[in-house]
């Protein structure tokens, strides 16, 4: 009898629900947050769980022990490195599940299965610090036309280039030969005899 073996089987064999809650799981640690099947989420939620809690230790044997779970080495370097310090002082509770109802196609429940303590990007700040840089570089670009331009020589020697400008050319506009019914007409058009 099964008494006491309750679990979210996903309607999957063993090796199968374990490979899709791992993926799950790396998946959660790359982008932080997922969407996904209510059922999915509660049953990838306590092996999260457990990876943090491992993760906090910080050891060997406990990266070991991670790796696998995960099968990537960044990955658990991003778990031991970014992640297990940010919950460093919850003793729990580290992902939550938030429905968003049913699903268009099948009617499944859908949730968003995120950690608790995300981080924010810092795309933005990279791009505003790139801004001064490019605009260093194009004031150098705009100061190495000058240099030339004080010591050329005069007009008489210099050769014109007889390179004629290009005229542009409007953009074609692609029309379709034939209407969808008409191309459709001829290909069920009754054969006539002609006698």
């Amino acid at each position: 009898m099964r008494h006491s073996k309750k679990r979210l089987q996903l309607g999957r064999f063993g090796a199968w629900r374990r490979a899709t809650l791992a993926s799950l799981a790396r998946s959660l640690f790359i982008h932080q947050s997922i969407r996904t099947t209510k059922s999915r989420a509660k049953a990838a939620q306590p092996l999260i769980e457990k990876l943090i809690s491992l993760a906090k230790e910080n050891n060997l044997a406990a990266r070991r022990r991670a790796f696998k779970g995960l099968q990537d080495h960044s990955l658990v370097n991003l778990l031991f490195n970014d992640i297990a310090p940010r919950f460093s002082a919850r003793p729990g509770g580290y992902t939550r599940v938030l429905g968003l109802g049913p699903r268009r196609g099948d009617n499944a429940e859908m949730a968003v299965l995120e950690l608790v303590e995300i981080k924010k990007k810092e795309k933005k700040s990279a791009k505003k610090a790139k801004a001064p840089e490019a605009q260093a570089q194009l004031e150098k670009s705009k100061a190495v036309p000058e240099k030339p331009a004080a010591t050329e020589k005069p007009a008489e020697e210099k050769k014109p280039e007889a390179r004629p400008k290009e005229k542009e050319k409007p953009p074609i506009k692609k029309e379709p030969s034939k209407k969808f019914l008409g191309g459709l007409r001829s290909i069920f058009k009754k054969e006539r005899d002609s006698l």
